[in-house]
């Protein structure tokens, strides 16, 4: 008979969370999963599963009128009902939500709806009824929380991502404060359901950190869209007015709006779960600190996904957690691989990128060439939609490897993955060359760029 009442306990039912206990399952572990909110975590509760069902939403206003240039006829203007995308969404994540249990259910793992807490390196308690569950293995797996900065008067009326998906009524007037991918992707989609929003960032152009040809592309289409930018400038004071909220910002004046979106980052869930009192290392943003296999300093203690603020993306905790449960359960000794991770920021038109941006390959290789194109979509030459779509690689110009691939417009996120596998298996440009185009097509573009359009050498 065990010692430990579980071989594996797991606080946090999260993507990661989930797909470690289930494999561990699967390796004849004994698993229970504690979750304080509802199954799923953060991407499928209030992350990236809503959030692309409402950029779905808000594309329809376009679509919508560009039916007019290939010859439909709408007889009356359409009528966005926020309440009904509010409820449709519900309805969907509450049914993925079940999937989660379920499968947890038939992997064999026990599920507590209860907030855990670390009280040792072997031991937890569940605060739902006190009882003290111990743990040959214990996995931290609690995600991020927005952060409420900056620290102003009144920031206690702002709502975070947390919220924004479940607002009783639909905000006429929004305040987004950052410039994020979260930041830019709400500005996006509240503008084409019809807001006048309003977004303000310390920084003088959004995406931080990503290609700079694709921040300008994003912040041109959501000018052009309605957003209203005020680059280099933050809230100072929210005041509850009859009307709504009244900002003042830093750069002088104020606005009256509905709403304030604070979506200035996220931090790691680790506050309160008692892991300093059980020796476990976090550094100073709140993360849990971890080896390449996702170990803390206390040998019995792992922690997967956000909470570790390594790169904090859903498909890399279930890739983590999946890691951890095939190394301590499975004996493999599997390592996450971080390089070349492609990604997609869900704004309209969207970002699909992987592996590194102009700026950061200018910094680290001798010799870099950019191969660009910057082109009408075929979708908007009938419907007359002023509208770019921005294609960028970026090649070592000593080994002709692919570096990074970044674009900006319809699909751009599908394309992504695909091109993840190409710049993760080393292709070069030559090997974009040499493959046959797919006509007609966007996509076509990335194997029909011949021509260097740039070369920077140091």
């Amino acid at each position: 008979m065990s010692e430990y009442d579980v071989d594996l306990f797991v606080i946090g039912a999260g993507s990661g969370g989930v797909r470690a206990g289930r494999i561990a399952a699967g390796y004849g572990a004994k698993v229970m999963v504690a979750e304080e909110f509802r199954i799923g975590g953060t991407c499928v509760i209030r992350g990236c599963v809503p959030k692309k069902l409402y950029a779905y939403a808000s594309r329809f206003a376009d679509d919508f009128e560009d039916a007019a240039g290939y010859g439909w006829t709408i007889p009356q203007k359409p009528v966005f009902d926020w309440s009904k995308l509010v409820s449709a969404k519900e309805k969907e994540i509450t049914r993925l939500s079940g999937l989660y249990s379920a499968n947890l259910g038939r992997a064999g793992v026990e599920i507590v709806q209860s907030r855990a807490e670390v009280i040792g390196p072997n031991r937890v308690k569940l605060l739902a009824d006190g009882r003290e569950i111990t743990a040959k293995y214990i996995l931290v797996a609690t995600g991020g929380s927005p952060v409420m900065e900056p620290a102003i008067p009144g920031v206690d009326h702002c709502v975070t991502s947390n919220e924004v998906f479940d607002l009783k009524v639909f905000p006429k007037r929004l305040f987004v404060v950052g410039g994020g991918y979260i930041a830019v992707e709400f500005a996006s989609v509240f503008a084409r359901l019809g807001s006048e929003v309003h977004q303000a960032m310390r920084a003088d152009n959004v995406l931080r950190g990503f290609d700079a040809d694709m921040r300008d592309g994003v912040r041109d289409a959501l000018t052009h869209a309605g957003v209203r930018f005020h680059f280099g400038a933050l809230p100072t004071k929210i005041e509850k007015v009859a009307e709504g909220f009244r900002v003042t910002l830093s750069m002088g004046g104020a606005l009256e709006v509905d709403q304030v979106l604070l979506a200035t980052g996220r931090r790691p869930h680790t506050k309160g779960l008692g892991l300093e009192s059980a020796g476990v290392e976090l550094d100073r943003a709140g993360a849990v600190k971890v080896d390449a296999h996702s170990r803390s300093n206390v040998p019995s203690i792992y922690a997967v996904g956000d909470v570790t603020n390594r790169v904090n993306l859903t498909p890399v905790a279930i890739r983590e957690g999946h890691a951890f449960a095939d190394t301590v359960f499975g004996g493999k000794e599997v390592v996450v691989g971080y390089e070349a991770i492609a990604t997609a920021v869900f704004t309209t038109p969207e970002i699909g990128t992987v592996g590194m941006g102009e700026e950061e390959a200018r910094a680290a290789f001798d010799i870099v060439d950019i191969y660009s194109a910057s082109f009408r979509p075929m979708k908007a030459t009938l419907s007359g939609r002023a509208e770019k779509t921005i294609m960028k690689i970026v090649v070592d110009g000593t080994t002709d490897k692919v570096l990074g691939v970044h674009i900006l417009g319809h699909d751009a996120g599908e394309m992504a993955q695909l091109l993840g596998i190409t710049v993760k298996m080393g292709a070069t440009k030559a090997d974009f060359d040499a493959t046959m185009a797919v006509h007609p097509t966007a996509a076509e573009e990335l194997v029909t760029m011949r021509t260097r359009s740039a070369r920077f050498e140091r």
